[in-house]
């Protein structure tokens, strides 16, 4: 499990030196029975997949996290590389390093388990573009993934580990097996992890461009020392499996795992209030407020029992959503919307965060506070576009981030 690595590399309320500086939440894959394809590619057999990520800060010693976490078979990793991204799928000649673990160019990653990389002796930077080759010589069965990558990753024919520009048999959106980007950062003074839903994912982003809402907070909190990295998982929810674990179940692995963190910013509930009725989940009741409030507080006191402390925010205005499918007619209600303005309130005025962020404000129109402002609007009515992310993002007072 990812906890090992927090205890290995850092104990909580410890100064940071390692820190993420990139990660993605994992998901169990699902059947044809669900309304989105998965998007895995239908053979990895004798292929490389290649993913670029972007740096939420810079450092040295680079490790890769590789997860199996929902898996029920071992996956075993023929051969690795790290490279500089030169856009799309190419790499920067001669950036390529071979990646080894336990000093051996071969991982298995155990059913439920998660491998961490040997570090790699070079420097990166903040907001740089890199790229994770991996080769499987066998089929791998993948079980555990991330849904909406926000960046392309290339299949690529044979073993192109080590080629700069290789030719692309397939694409796909989907994050597979890639979990985490580890770096010493000796000056950080701690990481932030910002868990959430499709808003937090990035639904509304321009896909490549990264600007999901917790890419553009990073960007403005690196220069601080601070990493910022995304636990956004689209479709998740607060009390209930939803396209993810609940809240409180990836919790653990999520957060209070990652190294040098100090701070947990919450948004989640839409998908709690907006999908009992909707195709998603046609014959669940709608919560209670007591119910979410005692999901709030479970999250906090987990959280303030590791030393972490978490920011509060409110849930963005959602009226008219999803317009054109199958959700359009039963995702949002008068009633759903009446019971978002009481968690709210309660959000703002209960006392249970250690700080709030209040981004209904930042993102509701004044004139219609059901609906988002029309130039921070994706087009969905739920998701917030580039310049809405911006906005989240710009609502956060860096001097208080971290709580120092």
């Amino acid at each position: 499990m990812i906890a090992g690595v927090a205890g290995a590399l850092l104990s909580h309320g410890a100064q940071a030196s390692v820190v993420p500086a990139w990660t993605a939440s994992q998901q169990p894959s699902w059947g044809d029975y669900f309304l989105f394809p998965t998007n895995i590619p239908a053979s990895l057999e004798k292929r490389t997949l290649r993913q670029v990520v972007r740096l939420a800060i810079g450092g040295r010693d680079v490790r890769i996290v590789l997860a199996n976490s929902y898996g029920s078979k071992p996956i075993v990793i023929a051969g690795a590389r790290f490279a500089s991204s030169a856009g799309e799928v190419r790499t920067v000649p001669g950036s390529e390093r071979a990646v080894t673990f336990g000093g051996k160019a071969v991982a298995v990653i155990a059913p439920g388990a998660t491998v961490v990389s040997d570090p790699l002796p070079l420097a990166v930077a903040a907001g740089q573009d890199v790229a994770v080759s991996l080769y499987f010589a066998h089929a791998p069965v993948i079980e555990s993934f991330h849904w909406d990558g926000k960046r392309t990753g290339y299949v690529l024919e044979g073993n192109a580990l080590g080629t700069p520009t290789p030719k692309v048999a397939t694409t796909t959106t989907a994050r597979l097996l890639l979990a985490g980007v580890l770096v010493d950062a000796p000056e950080a003074k701690g990481t932030v992890v910002v868990m959430g839903d499709s808003i937090t994912d990035g639904a509304g982003a321009t896909l490549e461009a990264e600007t999901r809402w917790p890419d553009y907070l990073a960007a403005r909190a690196a220069p601080r020392g601070i990493a910022v990295v995304n636990a956004g998982i689209s479709g998740a929810r607060l009390l209930s499996d939803g396209m993810g674990r609940n809240a409180l179940a990836r919790l653990d692995r999520d957060v209070l795992a990652q190294p040098g963190v100090r701070t947990l910013i919450l948004l989640l509930g839409i998908n709690d209030i907006a999908w009992p009725g909707t195709p998603f989940d046609p014959h669940a009741p709608m919560p209670t407020l007591d119910a979410l409030t005692a999901g709030y507080r479970a999250v906090v006191a987990r959280a303030h029992a590791s030393g972490v402390r978490v920011i509060g925010a409110t849930l963005p205005p959602f009226a008219d959503a999803l317009p054109g499918t199958p959700m359009a007619a039963t995702y949002y209600s008068p009633a759903k919307d009446a019971l978002r303005n009481r968690v709210n309130a309660w959000i703002r005025t209960s006392g249970t965060f250690d700080a709030v962020v209040d981004l209904e404000r930042v993102l509701a129109n004044p004139a219609a506070p059901a609906h988002l402002v029309r130039a921070f609007d994706s087009g969905d009515h739920l998701h917030p576009g580039d310049a809405g992310n911006k906005a989240m993002a710009d609502a956060l007072d860096l001097d208080t981030l971290i709580g120092d």
